[in-house]
């Protein structure tokens, strides 16, 4: 009887040490990607609130034609 214990502890041990070794190898995979996602979307959600918050004002008009040529009297 304890040797089955013992031998069932074993198998668990070995299950989860391996279960989280996969799962360590995928989230230092995955991090830098989920990050980058991550960040684009803070940023873009920035640019937003802050546009709706700054007033962007509107180019003027470039002038049609312009005058003649102003001349220093020197």
């Amino acid at each position: 009887m304890g040797q089955k214990i013992f031998n069932l502890l074993g198998v668990l041990g070995f299950t989860i040490s391996t279960a989280l070794a996969v799962i360590g190898v995928m989230a230092y995979t995955r991090i830098p990607s989920m990050m980058k996602l991550y960040l684009s979307e803070m940023q873009l959600e920035l640019t937003e609130t802050i546009l709706d918050q700054v007033p962007v004002p509107k180019m003027p008009e470039l002038p049609k034609a312009t005058g003649p040529a102003i001349r220093s009297s020197f």
